[in-house]
């Protein structure tokens, strides 16, 4: 279970008041850092987790401009040597090629195995960031620092790592832990509105399967006035942590409950080329599919369906595919999906909100109703 801590930042005083979760599980640990402006602080933090002086900040051309800077001149100051590597932003970037080319980098700038891997992004620099300190002289510490909201509730936790292939997303991947993770919630201030918006996406899925009150929450909320995010944010870690805990290598089909909705999703994101949806919004439109096959399949009360769909268009996120949409693209693409085992069907459903769990009773002919009716 996940332990809280609260502090000034590195004991330093004057600076803002951060709080720690402390992830465990077996053979692993390590703590996540949630508070505002601590990308200048990341010097003063990770003496704490690393030995090495050398350092890959792996960024991409939308968030290098705005943080890359100032993440370097924090870990300057704190004695390290860091090389900035940027790779171009966007899904397209999270292949094997591209990691590739991250670790010809690496060597050219002499890192070895005493070095370490900042991935200072969203999720696919978190992912491709991870996957290359998985691979790189057969391992080497990673630290995650996401400047999204999805990234942070979701994708900087657990180990996954990975790149996509032409069939579907990370087909190629690694579970490799962080040595430590820093949310600095300043920086969703600097996305665009969108980009914010699609973090809530996972934070509604965390809600469905896990967390009654949450959800009543959100039914409150509007993302454009969404209150107290650190105090958010480190509730979904929380969340996302003790599922990481229960099954970190996903065997046991406890931390599969993560991926309500994504069966779906990552069929949508797959058939509109990694250009049409952003992964929250594809995400969306997978809760809805998994909420109507959860009716038939689950006992899920339509009016929570219902319910579902309000919060999640309160968060503007999309419940309807668009018309010209190539809904047979979707059916095809499941059948790709990394839960497919045996030629069956792991599908995440939920009987109630707060609840959930992993079936294979579900049939391919209800998704494709699903996406029909989406």
């Amino acid at each position: 279970m996940p332990t809280i801590r609260t502090g000034p930042s590195a004991g330093i005083p004057n600076l803002p008041e951060w709080a720690a979760v402390e992830i465990r599980g077996l053979g692993y640990h390590y703590r996540t850092l949630i508070g505002s402006n601590l990308i200048e602080q990341i010097g003063n933090h990770t003496p704490k987790h690393m030995s090495g002086k050398t350092c890959a900040v792996i960024t991409d051309t939308n968030v290098g401009p705005l943080f890359a800077n100032r993440a370097k001149r924090s870990l300057t100051s704190a004695g390290f040597k860091p090389t900035l590597i940027t790779i171009p932003a966007g899904e397209k970037s999270k292949t094997l090629r591209q990691a590739g080319a991250i670790c010809e980098q690496m060597i050219a700038a002499g890192l070895d195995r005493q070095s370490f891997v900042i991935g200072l992004g969203g999720g696919v620099i978190g992912d491709i960031s991870g996957f290359v300190a998985a691979i790189y002289h057969r391992g080497i510490p990673h630290i995650q620092i996401p400047t999204t909201l999805l990234a942070m509730v979701d994708s900087s936790i657990g180990g996954k790592t990975g790149v996509n292939t032409n069939d579907g997303k990370n087909l190629l991947g690694v579970i490799h832990q962080p040595s430590l993770v820093i949310d600095d919630v300043a920086v969703l201030k600097t996305l665009p509105r969108r980009e914010f918006n699609q973090g809530f996406a996972e934070i509604i899925k965390h809600a469905i399967i896990a967390d009654t009150k949450m959800f009543g929450i959100l039914q409150g909320w509007k993302a454009s006035e969404a209150p107290a995010l650190k105090q958010l944010v480190l509730r979904n870690v929380k969340i996302k942590s003790r599922f990481v805990g229960k099954d970190e290598h996903d065997l046991t089909g406890k931390r599969a409950l993560l991926n309500f909705g994504h069966t779906v999703g990552h069929a949508i994101e797959r058939a509109g080329n990694y250009r049409k949806f952003l992964h929250g919004e594809a995400l969306s439109l997978g809760i809805v599919a998994a909420c109507a096959v959860s009716i038939k399949r689950a006992g899920l009360p339509p009016r929570q369906r219902d319910a579902v769909i309000d919060v999640l268009r309160r968060f503007e996120l999309p419940t309807c595919l668009p018309k010209n949409f190539p809904r047979n693209k979707i059916v095809s693409a499941v059948k790709f999906d990394k839960k497919f085992q045996s030629g069956k069907i792991r599908f995440v459903v939920t009987p109630r909100i707060g609840a959930a769990y992993l079936t294979t009773d579900v049939m391919l002919d209800d998704i494709r109703e699903a996406v029909d009716a989406l």
